[in-house]
């Protein structure tokens, strides 16, 4: 049982999830997501971890659409786990096919990285994306005085961002340690 005052000496990490980023690099390859987190955190104490995600189009495809709802609230089981959804933007293009676009997973990412940083719910922030756009949140943490983390697959990563970090993960060189065994 740990003490109350080794408790506060332990530092506290927040864990947040580009979903769509990490999606991209996964190449098909399922992952445990509490295996992640666990591996990610390490002795540290989990304060949250944050997935942001667009849910599907259930007109496109209804099996995959249930299939990616049941995936979510498996998400939701995980101690500590939030989903957030956000919007998936649907455009009908000339030729009668259909693209999409994910609104507001970056901007909500970004404000709760913040938000968690002003309000000091973290020591140290683990951003799991590649994404450059998020370089700026991560100058904005360092002056609060917040530790950094970066998690990435190196095809979606950037390297700018990696460089801005404390500290750099390389998930493919755990991602034997994070497979989801089935």
């Amino acid at each position: 049982m740990i003490d109350k005052k080794d408790e506060k000496k332990k530092e506290r990490v927040a864990i947040f999830i580009d979903g769509s980023n990490l999606y991209h690099s996964l190449d098909r390859v399922k992952i445990d997501f509490d295996k992640l987190i666990k591996e990610l955190a390490k002795d540290r104490i989990l304060t949250n971890t944050c997935y942001y995600i667009t849910p599907l189009d259930i007109t496109l495809n209804e099996e995959k659409y249930w299939k990616h709802q049941k995936f979510l609230a498996e998400l939701g089981k995980i101690s500590s786990f939030k989903v957030v959804l956000c919007t998936l933007r649907k455009h009908k293009n000339k030729d009668g096919t259909f693209s999409f676009d994910v609104k507001g997973d970056d901007v909500y990412l970004a404000n709760d990285m913040l938000v968690g940083a002003y309000e000091n719910l973290y020591d140290t922030a683990i951003l799991i994306s590649g994404d450059e756009d998020f370089a700026p949140i991560i100058n904005t943490l360092k002056r609060l005085n917040k530790k950094t983390e970066n998690a990435f697959f190196t095809k979606t990563s950037s390297k700018k961002l990696r460089k801005l970090c404390d500290k750099v993960i390389n998930l493919s060189i755990i991602l034997d340690k994070i497979k989801l065994n089935k």
